[in-house]
């Protein structure tokens, strides 16, 4: 995976193989930065990163100027892997081991951005209740966005707060507002 804009824009980042993720392909994540670009400003950006596996998406953000992202991911090595390589890169971003619906039921921040890019063979009621989760203990800022990953095989576009989807490859990212 690499680093696609930013200050560190280029820096290619290898992961162990014994973590069990399915990183965000760099086309994909390419056009979700081109998306968000065109709706914010990202410096200085809240970013919740759920599901954050090899911290893809958090190293983005961070390379990007967002001033305060929060990882969080139950797996003991990519929380690991996301604090070495964040520390090496001298990024802000908070590292954080939990169940992702334990912490979104304690959650105490609250961001412009969340992104969740849980295991794709999700049912469709798991990722129907984060968003639930997320939207009853109000965690998005004014004008924020959640922004579910998952596959091409599963439709979001029935749940509440709905807004769009955008496929890339066998990735598709689903907003909500």
């Amino acid at each position: 995976m690499r680093i696609i804009s930013g200050k560190h824009k280029g820096r290619r980042l290898i992961a162990p193989k014994k973590l069990p993720v399915r990183p965000t392909t760099d086309m994909a994540k390419e056009a979700l930065f081109n998306i968000l670009n065109n709706r914010f400003n990202l410096n200085g950006l809240q970013v919740l990163d759920l599901f954050s596996g090899t911290g893809n998406i958090a190293y983005e953000f961070s390379s990007r100027g967002a001033s305060a992202i929060t990882a969080v991911d139950e797996n003991f090595d990519c929380v690991k892997f996301i604090k070495k390589t964040s520390t090496e890169l001298d990024m802000n971003i908070n590292v954080i081991k939990s169940d992702v619906y334990k912490y979104l039921e304690k959650a105490p921040i609250k961001a412009d951005i969340i992104f969740a890019d849980p295991p794709y063979d999700f049912e469709p009621d798991a990722f129907q209740k984060i968003a639930y989760l997320i939207f009853e203990k109000e965690l998005l800022l004014e004008g924020g966005i959640l922004i579910l990953e998952h596959s091409k095989h599963t439709d979001l576009s029935e749940l509440e707060h709905f807004k769009e989807s955008r496929k890339y490859g066998s990735s598709v990212f689903s907003f909500f507002e």
